[in-house]
């Protein structure tokens, strides 16, 4: 029986410690026969991690994922945080991105913020159209009212990434916003342009909260990215329980397993290459619908390389 190894990243009560989780897995084989070859990182979270560009450019990416649209549902305001990137030449990334056949996406929500919601079915199609005009119509489509950050680039699609809830919404409306987005499919078939992506990236326990599974069960995303790290302890220790619980709820999506790309980049989670290889992937892959791995984020990884690894194993 094999143990696997991960970093809990320091906290404010060990600024100057990092403990050591430890839990077991089933033997497994190293032959990684069921491959996908599919590896998603997240960009957009430090200005010193580099372009976008230079992300697609490592080769080792299949998909990236901009994050995040940290501000909606609120009296109609909108805030994209990228780390301090400049947006312009963010735009002409994602076209330089898509030509090598990358496909890239705006991840919504985001960590700990208190400014998104969709408390009403108004404003979840008021999200959407503003998805629509400023990031995935393309220029020739778009509301000319709208700012189109990235200019004429157009995304590929849209993620979400919900881990703030509002409290006062006793009911949110992300299903609106899913149906609506996977509707207008159609529409960009029609425009000339490649379908539109709908992942989400959501926390590793399960059952989801309901406002998350709300929006998973309208069943319109192509891929789940499962986050199994941060600061649940079950992610850690239940792990399998947990993975066949996703991919069996979803059975006819790609389901993805999240892990961080170092060890500072996650409270806890981190997993060495070894154990990914030796232990974890081959558990993953048995999964009809395994889809692929994804990796938080573009700037960890640019210091620890993971995906040096994992891009020939996943």
């Amino acid at each position: 029986m094999e143990i696997i190894t991960l970093w809990r990243a320091p906290t404010m009560m060990l600024v100057l410690l990092a403990t050591v989780v430890t839990f077991l897995v089933v033997p497994a084989s190293a032959t990684l026969e069921n491959k996908t070859g599919q590896l998603t990182v997240f960009w957009g979270r430090n200005k010193n991690e580099g372009s976008l560009r230079e992300a697609c450019d490592t080769g080792r990416y299949t998909r990236v994922i901009i994050s995040f649209l940290d501000v909606y549902g609120i009296g109609n305001k909108y805030h994209l945080d990228l780390s301090g990137h400049p947006v312009g030449p963010t735009g002409k990334d994602i076209k330089h991105c898509q030509s090598k056949g990358i496909p890239v996406s705006l991840s919504i929500g985001g960590f700990g913020s208190h400014h998104y919601s969709l408390p009403t079915k108004e404003s979840a199609l008021d999200l959407f159209d503003y998805l629509w005009n400023a990031f995935l119509g393309g220029g020739s489509n778009n509301n000319k009212a709208v700012r189109r950050p990235f200019g004429d680039a157009c995304l590929d699609g849209v993620d979400l990434f919900l881990d703030h809830h509002n409290a006062a919404a006793p009911t949110e409306h992300y299903d609106v916003l899913a149906r609506e987005l996977a509707k207008h499919n159609i529409i960009r078939g029609g425009s000339g342009k490649p379908q539109l992506h709908l992942t989400a990236t959501p926390r590793c326990r399960f059952p989801p909260d309901g406002r998350v599974k709300k929006v998973l069960d309208t069943g319109v995303f192509e891929r789940i990215h499962v986050r199994f790290y941060g600061d649940d302890e079950d992610c850690r220790v239940y792990w399998q329980e947990l993975w066949a619980n996703w991919t069996a709820a979803y059975p006819y999506t790609k389901v993805f397993f999240g892990l961080p790309a170092a060890p500072e980049a996650a409270v806890m989670g981190y997993v060495a290459p070894k154990e990914i290889y030796y232990s974890l992937l081959p558990v993953a892959q048995t999964a009809a619908n395994y889809g692929g791995v994804m990796l938080w984020d573009w700037y960890y990884d640019k210091i620890n390389d993971l995906s040096s690894f994992v891009a020939q194993w996943a």
